[in-house]
């Protein structure tokens, strides 16, 4: 009895860890799908006019609707459509009518399309505030001299453009042949069900090898008797 001791405390010890960490993974599900249900209501809610502060917490996801022109300025990022190929997004400078310089999301400008993202014009703007955060290590640098970039930084892309690090990805239509890619939720990772199943089965195949295990001990036990 004295050597399945050490086993079964292992095993217990174990089987609690890994159901544990499956408990918080489904805890983590319900916190992520509230998330995904809160983002979805702002995608969707009332719109309003464009704080005058704004929160990278607190307005991220917030629908806006402003009006102003374009200047003609962009920071262009290499990106594609599915099913309708490469292409550039364009970011461009926004003057509202009370003088703030200000970044729109217009969407994709598709490579070979009659696009005209550098027209400047008066225009009314209704999208959504977002910060996205693409740019790692791995990002090569833009380049400055033809404004093309390889991830969207809203800080970088604000200081290269001379405006306020202030993004609406537009949610409609802004003319000029660019085709909106309004916000949604799709991008947003909620991969913790797969990994409660993944704990919860460590967990099973932990409590089964140990009864294999004290199986073993019990069957050499014997025959040492």
């Amino acid at each position: 009895m004295r050597r399945m001791i050490g086993p079964i405390l292992v095993g217990v010890f174990g089987v609690v860890i890994l159901i544990a960490l499956g408990s918080w993974q489904v805890q983590r599900m319900g916190w992520k799908e509230a998330k995904l249900a809160a983002i979805n209501a702002m995608l969707v809610d009332a719109l309003v006019a464009l704080p005058e502060q704004v929160s990278t917490e607190v307005d991220r996801y917030r629908g806006v609707t402003l009006a102003g022109a374009y200047t003609g300025e962009v920071a262009l990022k290499l990106d594609s459509l599915e099913d309708q190929g490469p292409g550039k997004r364009v970011i461009a400078v926004f003057v509202t009518a009370a003088g703030r310089r200000v970044l729109v999301d217009r969407g994709i400008w598709l490579d070979g399309s009659a696009a005209t993202p550098t027209l400047a014009h008066p225009a009314q703007v209704v999208g959504n505030l977002d910060w996205p955060q693409e740019a790692d290590s791995y990002t090569p640098p833009p380049d400055l001299k033809t404004g093309l970039w390889f991830a969207r930084d809203v800080t970088a892309m604000a200081k290269a453009l001379n405006a306020e690090p202030t993004l609406i990805v537009a949610r409609e239509p802004t003319g000029d042949g660019i085709i909106p890619v309004p916000l949604d939720t799709s991008s947003i990772p909620n991969n913790h069900w797969q990994y409660a199943v993944t704990w919860f089965s460590l967990a099973a195949v932990w409590f089964v090898m140990t009864g294999f295990l004290l199986w073993r001990i019990r069957q050499q036990s014997s025959k040492a008797v």
